[in-house]
């Protein structure tokens, strides 16, 4: 038998030490995220461990899973608390120590594992834990999954059976580099700033991009798990601005930035720019469908409006959808449709064949950049950049909303577009030209502006992106119009950062 977990436990008690804990909010709508010792203690990890090992059995998948974990002060002693849950399910368990996420992905398919439970919080500020897992290569747990996993887990439906296992696979992460790098190497010489903000891609990613040929001036790279700089998150003004100025001090053609579990890359162009993720989709999407005719593309509802308009991409023949945000949903939509690639504002790429096995990761993003870049020898990555039709797009921005009120928000601000719609209500003198509500609600107006709130999936924050084709005073006022909406709602509380 083992205890239910407890929502609630007071550290430096008994009850701490000996009980799981388990708050409810951590399982997401793809994966975990808790406050380690708030919100989860390391029996309520085992419990996790159990929950999952019981899941893979009546999903019917074989009990052999992947795990390895990100480089915080606690992320080990979390992982040996999962796999200790893991092997009491029955598991065998495949350890291949510190990585960054995607290394895990690979293991699933270079060890032929059909499960995966990496430790990681990703970008989330120190404090934070959690698990990203799926048992269905190359894709990740979805909103099903998760609920089950919730209910067994906070039931203590285990269903612990002898004959787990365990295995630790040794030096691991060249196995890894080996796959990225047994290529051709680049023609064209570039100078690239490699920025980790002392999270775990630093351990990987410098030597990755040297062994392709690039020349590399390392930033942040060594690993410390107080990131004493910056929170590694390319999405984060203060890592592109430090991103920014080493390429201008070192004159480097590109600056690439990797989050915490090196899944994402965020680019700043040699002119010292940094350029969204989703404008950098805009750019692969043409060098891509360049050479593969007829290519398809998913892109989440936080991208730019340019993957339909580009006249380069209509003339090319690519075809783009919308989809959900979220690295999950995005996968596997990207799976599903057998796009070439997937692209999502926050810099989770998902590359399918001839480019990757369909998962995100941050170091193919990156390679597939400097091969952007070197089919392009006269050419800039500003140049690349501004051959694109101009818009005026914001960061991701994110008001606090707590996790048990921030759905109850969107679907009421979901129903008060919808509302001002079907009464033909202008919104600053433009009539609404299409609401797109797979994800929240984008709102799109007659000039093509347009404004995305949605609830964020794995912290308690709401999304607000807005941009504009036709200049920076509509892109300020598709904001302002967003957040007078957000405003009539006390629960939402103040942005991360704003325009």
């Amino acid at each position: 038998m083992f205890p239910k977990p407890k929502p609630v436990l007071l550290p430096n008690t008994y009850a701490f030490e000996s009980e799981p804990m388990v708050k409810p909010t951590g399982f997401r709508e793809y994966d975990a995220r808790w406050l380690f010792q708030k919100e989860i203690n390391l029996m309520g990890v085992q419990a996790l461990g159990m929950g999952l090992g019981a899941l893979i059995a009546e999903l019917g998948v074989k009990q052999e899973i992947v795990t390895g974990h990100d480089f915080r002060g606690y992320s080990a002693s979390i992982k040996y608390a999962l796999i200790s849950g893991l092997m009491a399910a029955g598991c065998k368990v495949h350890d291949i120590g510190l990585a960054v996420t995607p290394m895990a992905y690979f293991a699933q398919f270079d060890l032929d594992v059909p499960c995966v439970a990496m430790v990681t919080a990703s970008h989330n500020d120190n404090g934070w834990t959690g698990v990203k897992m799926g048992a269905n290569r190359p894709l990740t747990f979805g909103p099903d999954e998760m609920t089950r996993l919730k209910e067994i887990v906070l039931n203590a439906e285990f269903k612990n059976k002898a004959g787990g296992a365990y295995q630790f696979h040794e030096n691991y992460p060249a196995r890894y580099i080996a796959d990225l790098t047994s290529r051709p190497k680049l023609t064209r010489k570039l100078k690239v700033v490699a920025a980790c903000g002392n999270g775990t891609a630093g351990a990987f990613a410098p030597q990755v991009l040297e062994a392709i040929g690039c020349e590399v001036i390392p930033l942040d790279t060594e690993l410390d798990h107080t990131f004493p700089k910056y929170n590694p998150n390319p999405e984060d003004m203060e890592m592109l601005h430090a991103i920014r100025d080493a390429v201008l001090h070192h004159k480097a053609d590109v600056g690439l930035g990797f989050d915490g579990d090196g899944d994402r890359c965020g680019v700043v162009d040699n002119t010292g720019e940094e350029i969204f993720a989703d404008k950098v989709g805009v750019m692969l999407a043409r060098d891509m469908s360049a050479i593969h005719k007829d290519a398809q593309f998913i892109v989440d509802v936080k991208s730019t409006g340019l993957f339909i308009t580009d006249p380069v991409l209509q003339k090319q023949g690519a075809r783009t959808a919308y989809w959900k945000t979220g690295h999950s949903y995005m996968k596997r939509r990207t799976n599903e449709t057998g796009a070439l690639a997937g692209f999502e504002k926050s810099g989770h790429f998902f590359f399918n064949k001839p480019y990757g096995r369909g998962y995100d990761d941050g170091l193919v993003s990156a390679i597939a950049i400097c091969d952007m870049l070197d089919r392009a020898p006269g050419k800039s990555m500003a140049d690349l950049k501004n051959a694109l039709p101009k818009t005026w797009s914001s960061p991701t921005m994110s008001p606090h909303c707590a996790d048990e009120v921030k759905y109850g928000v969107i679907d009421k601000v979901v129903k008060h577009f919808e509302g001002l719609q079907a009464k033909g209500t202008k919104i600053g003198g433009q009539s609404i030209r299409d609401l797109v509500t797979v994800n929240g609600v984008r709102v799109t107006v007659e000039d093509g502006s347009w404004g995305l709130v949605r609830a964020s999936s794995n912290k308690p924050e709401l999304v607000v992106v807005v941009e504009s084709p036709v200049s920076e005073r509509r892109m300020h006022d598709m904001f302002e119009m967003v957040n007078s909406v957000l405003r009539t709602h006390p629960e939402v509380g103040e942005y991360n950062q704003t325009i």
